[in-house]
């Protein structure tokens, strides 16, 4: 999958502290991201001043360090070109991720010469030389299965896992990021494993997995809870673009295939002999891995899942945020084709999805865009609609609203006995709040009035906030992790 380079500016002071968590982000997702913030002066650095950058005060560099991949000052005027240059060649090569300069006030008024730096337009990438040694790992496996992480949506590599798993008839697990990356009604879907998963995954992975293929994921706690050690495979084929974390949450034998997934899958398939090669296999009827609906009138998160499932256009693309309605949704919502879904299991800043729904908007004006996020989420970044309503961005914001923290509620309770800050007194009126910034609203109580509005919303091209009030009291996928 082809990125290009994105640019974030921000001021001196706070107004880079603030950009530290969504370099994070971007770190966590390799997005390569330039991030660009200020100083009073190169000049007066030393003295008292307001919003200081340097390591006077709050030290923006040395804050970007553990976030980006490249974090420099930019001191004159004539140094701007190569750490430019160099900055994008961090960002756009090999693993990529963020970059961060700091330009002082004095080096940005400062008169410098023209000068051009040509950015990447294509990604290049590694093709491991440990494939034949795949190979010959996945003809001889028995009883294999294909875990995929968000690094399938990162490389795109949808066409290329399906291919890989229909191949050798291998049973397919989809982590909590890597939800979406397969389609649901596919014969070879197992489900979601880890926080949000389904019975019928850890079904396949208590089945004696003698080869696991794991795909773009860390195997971090939050894709493998609740391992026991009759589910640890004997082998593992780890495709990732960097190794920090290959062989170390189980003791298997571990062979690291590195670079692009996209790439080396297809370097791994072009392998099999053309007589061994197999027909693609065809899709099979809906099947829901939700859990019990709503035995009275208030709409359960199944329910909202059960109804985008069955209700969003095949080209939707939906970014989950952080909390229990995403968990729902890895458990719940249909895939009708990979990529449908998009959400991150590792960084998990609650939020994010709000601001990446309308980014993606803006770059996609034509698609329809949704954002499944939640009250606690809306607290922290819901300002972010009034963004989408001045730029006339017609994102689709979901809200899931039951009153707390949920996850956290639910998880504390469970693993603690109590929980406590979680629930609101006075909780968010998420229509009235959106209603203030400008964004078209409805509000639904019950899954007829849900699926109602739902498809009105979908007949109008504006910001719109659908709140959707949720039974308080359902238990979201989530209480796995320790």
């Amino acid at each position: 999958m082809n990125q290009t380079l994105g640019v974030s500016i921000g001021t001196s002071g706070p107004g880079g502290t603030n950009m530290v968590t969504a370099a994070g982000q971007a770190k966590a997702y390799h997005l390569p991201v330039l991030f660009l913030t200020g100083h009073a002066g190169a000049k007066v650095t030393g003295r008292p001043l307001g919003q200081d950058s340097t390591f006077f005060a709050s030290d923006l560099v040395r804050m970007f360090e553990p976030v980006t991949l490249f974090s420099a000052m930019v001191e004159r005027g004539d140094q701007l070109p190569v750490y430019l240059q160099h900055a994008f060649e961090r960002a756009m090569y090999g693993v990529r991720g963020p970059v961060h300069l700091c330009i002082p006030y004095d080096v940005q008024t400062e008169l410098t010469p023209p000068f051009t730096i040509p950015i990447p337009k294509h990604r290049y990438t590694t093709v491991s030389t440990m494939l034949q040694e795949a190979y010959d790992w996945m003809e001889r496996a028995k009883n294999p299965v294909l875990f995929l992480g968000k690094g399938v949506h990162i490389s795109g590599a949808y066409a290329e896992v399906r291919q890989l798993a229909e191949q050798w008839n291998i049973p397919v697990i989809t982590t909590p990021g890597g939800k979406g990356s397969f389609v649901s009604q596919h014969p070879l879907h197992a489900g979601p494993y880890g926080l949000g998963g389904c019975p019928e995954a850890r079904m396949v992975l208590e089945s004696g997995i003698d080869l696991l293929i794991a795909v773009g994921t860390k195997l971090s706690d939050m894709s493998v809870p609740g391992f026991t050690d009759d589910m640890v495979p004997q082998r593992i084929i780890h495709f990732d673009v960097e190794r920090t974390f290959v062989g170390k949450s189980f003791p298997s034998e571990t062979l690291f295939i590195q670079g692009d997934a996209k790439r080396n899958i297809e370097e791994l398939l072009a392998l099999v002999p053309a007589e061994h090669k197999a027909a693609s296999q065809p899709v099979r009827a809906e099947r829901s891995h939700g859990g019990e609906s709503s035995s009275g009138d208030a709409i359960t998160a199944v329910e909202v899942m059960d109804v985008l499932g069955h209700t969003l256009p095949e080209d939707t693309l939906i970014f989950g945020d952080d909390g229990s309605h995403s968990y729902h949704a890895i458990r719940s919502l249909n895939i009708p084709r990979p990529g449908f879904f998009r959400f991150d299991d590792i960084f998990a800043a609650m939020g994010h999805a709000i601001g990446y729904s309308v980014g993606a908007q803006i770059a996609a004006p034509d698609r329809r865009i949704v954002a499944l996020t939640g009250d606690g989420c809306m607290f922290m970044h819901g300002t972010e609609i009034s963004t989408a309503v001045n730029q006339q961005a017609p994102v689709l914001f979901v809200v899931l609203n039951n009153g707390r923290l949920d996850m956290v509620n639910k998880g504390m309770k469970h693993h603690t006995g109590r929980a406590d800050g979680t629930v609101y007194d006075v909780p968010l009126n998420v229509t009235a709040f959106a209603a203030s910034m400008g964004a078209r609203t409805f509000s639904a109580r019950t899954k007829p009035e849900f699926e109602e509005v739902l498809r009105e919303a979908l007949l109008i091209r504006e910001t719109i906030v659908i709140e959707v009030l949720v039974d308080p009291e359902e238990i979201p996928p989530t209480l796995a992790r320790g």
